[in-house]
């Protein structure tokens, strides 16, 4: 079986649910800025699909890059890696 190139992965909090089989993820991350050098907070979010609805809010996933699905989704949820409480 021939590999797959390789696909870009994320780690993200689940901020909406309510769509169905879509959730929204926002990754959070850090840079530094060009000219400053001060450590600034960057959020990101991105729509990932869920086919059997299993991520709920607040849960920890981890999304895979995939092929446009629709108008902006290109990700999926690959696993949770860990429930809300």
């Amino acid at each position: 079986m021939t590999e797959r190139g390789r696909r870009k992965t994320r780690v993200g909090v689940v901020i909406s649910d309510v769509r169905d089989k879509t959730v929204t993820v926002e990754v959070r991350d850090t840079k530094r800025h060009p000219k400053y050098g001060k450590t600034v907070p960057v959020r990101k979010r991105f729509h990932a699909h869920d086919e059997h609805n299993e991520a709920k809010v607040g849960d920890t996933v981890r999304i895979v890059e995939t092929r446009p699905l629709s108008k902006t989704k290109r990700w999926r949820v690959a696993e949770i890696l860990e429930r809300a409480r």
